[in-house]
């Protein structure tokens, strides 16, 4: 089950990247939302983001335990389902999609709070992946602001 939570927790080896890992399971990301931002409604989309998250926080957990390293940079998993928040019931534009993007990883890596408690006091999965997720809905919120200030300029 190891194999398997290490495949998963970094998401189709993404995490293995040389450099930014981070960044680059957040790249990995993008097709997922476009495919998840098309799933009509709104509450099955949270439901299945909330969905992602659990399943994230499971797969985070065994891959800490099998890397033997706790929020190893080889996670990113946490980095799609952060993703999966900061884009949640918004349009899969390209605009999004890249102001999404950039708010995130900001938000990701500055870590406001609760990000930080998350990040430095929760350990396992939940911790590695829920400073991630507050980070994600951070930047949505973000993202819906620069969205409404640049209207139909950039919309």
């Amino acid at each position: 089950m190891g194999k398997l939570a290490v495949f998963f927790a970094s998401w189709g080896y993404t995490g293995y990247a040389p450099v930014a890992s981070g960044t680059v399971g957040t790249l990995a990301a993008i097709p997922f939302f476009w495919l998840f931002a098309h799933i009509p409604g709104a509450v099955l989309p949270v439901i299945t983001c909330a969905a992602a998250i659990g399943l994230a926080c499971w797969f985070a957990g065994i891959a800490e335990k099998t890397l033997d390293e706790h929020d190893s940079g080889i996670i990113v998993i946490d980095e799609v389902v952060g993703y999966l928040a900061a884009t949640l019931l918004l349009p899969s534009t390209w605009t999004v999609t890249i102001y999404a993007f950039f708010i995130f990883r900001l938000f990701d890596i500055v870590k406001p709070p609760p990000a930080a408690y998350f990040d430095e006091q929760v350990r396992g999965g939940v911790g590695v992946v829920l400073d991630d997720v507050v980070a994600g809905l951070y930047a949505n919120l973000a993202t819906r602001a620069l969205l409404f200030l640049t209207g139909p300029v950039f919309g």
